[in-house]
């Protein structure tokens, strides 16, 4: 169902209530004067919303859920379609003048209400209700809160600001911006949840880079974030040849969409592996409701979090970072525990972070690595393996910079091109799965006891036989046998 046909069906279920007594409110307002296509939708009614959202709900075959945190109930719909996603219909209620309830609300643009019972009529747009300006700021494309108390009022409403702002392509008013950095140390008191579904959000918009930087400025990234103040103003040596830590994990994060957003007409991205298969790799949700290609981002913005403690002169006096990337690790399990993400994105993110030098150690010069050296790849990295190849990517763009080597970029990104490739031929991607003979083979071929020596065995076998070492049952036997004499 689109959002005209779920209007009209809404406006029949309050046709009997008083005119006036259900309002359309919130984005669905604002995108409704912008020409934009309607996602969801925010009711309020005079009285309590917990009365009528199971009403709403029953009557629309969908499921009513309260959301205490905001005094809301949301009726979600189920999508037609397996690719589709709920729609999603809050319902609030409010008790005195309505004008009083409008501005309570966070920005002006969404402070702004139309009778439901008019939502499509040839004036409808003349019996919109405005009490903060909303639509002179929409003429002016400018987010404004409604008052100065809105964030003290609501803290998590500052991240929001600059969700919206990107979404809308606004720029932020002066006094808003002003009232957010008063605030900021407020967002402490925001629950977990919320600022990861908000950070998240900007993290998974286009133009990642510059919005983290506009959260800097406005006082609140490290508030998300603390780990990541130590990293401003720490130098890098000259293989980093332009940006501080601070610099380079921003950019990263630039670069890390940038290589997952296809091949556009640049010379420098062009030559990044990406087919359709990639594409939908990076555009498949893994948890808390976001795409690798987002968790990717989050862990270009944390890889190098703990150069900062880290950083130290070795025996001859360059600057290294030994341990950097166990130490963020642990930092990057830590912080995003704390954040409530789920484990699946903490294990990936913590995986990439732990392994996001290994890329860059698969070969040795120019040559491209071997298929052990390969195998072995896919082997410690699992499910983070081609996350991990487009993070090292972003890194070696990002550790460049202007100064960027044609040449030595195109050689880095044919060497990844060579992992990928072979990780995804089908022999070799199955060996786990499969092998050519199992423990049982060995302990009735060998006579050999069970115990840790089996699975020794049985990895090496699986490796020769990826590498193309064996490629039969007997090759197998004989090759665990060869083991077996070698080892004494």
């Amino acid at each position: 169902m689109d959002a005209p046909g779920l209007l009209t069906r809404l406006a029949g279920f309050f046709a009997d209530r008083p005119a006036g007594d259900a309002w359309l409110v919130g984005g669905a307002v604002r995108d409704a004067l912008l020409g934009r296509e309607i996602h969801d939708i925010d009711l309020a009614i005079s009285g309590e919303a917990s009365r009528i959202g199971p009403a709403v709900a029953n009557h629309l075959g969908g499921t009513a859920v309260p959301v205490a945190a905001w005094n809301v109930v949301r009726v979600a719909l189920p999508p037609e379609d397996e690719s589709g996603r709920p729609f999603l219909i809050d319902i609030s209620g409010y008790h005195g003048p309505f004008e009083d309830d409008l501005r309570s609300r966070d920005f002006t643009v969404d402070a702004m209400a139309l009778p439901l019972e008019c939502w499509d009529s040839d004036d409808r747009f003349d019996t919109i209700v405005d009490p903060t300006g909303g639509q002179a700021d929409l003429v002016r494309r400018i987010l404004r809160a409604t008052g100065d108390d809105v964030f003290s009022a609501d803290p998590g409403r500052m991240l929001r600001s600059v969700r919206l702002a990107n979404q809308l392509g606004f720029r932020m008013d002066p006094d808003t911006t002003r009232a957010i950095r008063r605030d900021a140390p407020l967002l402490s008191q925001v629950s977990a949840e919320r600022v990861r579904d908000e950070f998240l959000s900007i993290l998974a918009a286009d133009g990642a880079r510059v919005q983290l930087e506009i959260l800097d400025r406005l006082d609140l990234l490290c508030r998300v974030i603390p780990e990541l103040e130590a990293a401003r103003n720490c130098d890098q040596p000259r293989a980093h040849h332009y940006w501080d830590v601070w610099g380079h994990l921003l950019h990263c994060v630039e670069y890390a969409e940038a290589v997952t957003a296809g091949h556009r007409n640049n010379a420098i991205y062009t030559m990044a592996p990406w087919t359709a298969v990639e594409d939908s790799y990076f555009s498949e949700t893994v948890g808390d409701g976001h795409s690798r290609r987002t968790v990717l981002k989050l862990a270009a913005l944390l890889h190098d979090i703990a150069k900062p403690q880290t950083k130290a002169p070795d025996a001859k006096g360059r600057i290294r970072f030994l341990g950097h990337s166990e130490q963020g690790a642990e930092i990057v399990e830590q912080r995003l525990s704390g954040l409530r993400l789920s484990n699946r994105v903490i294990s990936l993110v913590s995986a990439m972070v732990l392994h996001h030098l290994r890329p860059s150690q698969l070969r040795q010069g120019w040559e491209m690595p071997s298929r052990r050296a390969i195998y072995r790849y896919y082997r410690d990295l699992g499910d983070a393996a081609v996350d991990t190849l487009y993070l090292a990517m972003a890194d070696f763009l990002a550790a460049r910079g202007p100064e960027l080597s044609p040449e030595r970029w195109g050689n880095y990104a044919r060497m990844i091109a060579t992992v990928l490739e072979t990780g995804a031929e089908p022999p070799y991607k199955e060996v786990h799965a499969r092998g050519l003979v199992d423990g049982h083979d060995l302990i009735d071929a060998l006579n050999i006891p069970q115990g840790p020596l089996i699975g020794t065995l049985l990895e090496r076998l699986r490796e020769a036989e990826a590498v193309g070492e064996v490629s039969t049952r007997e090759d197998a036997l004989n090759l665990a046998a060869c083991l077996l004499a070698e080892r004494g």
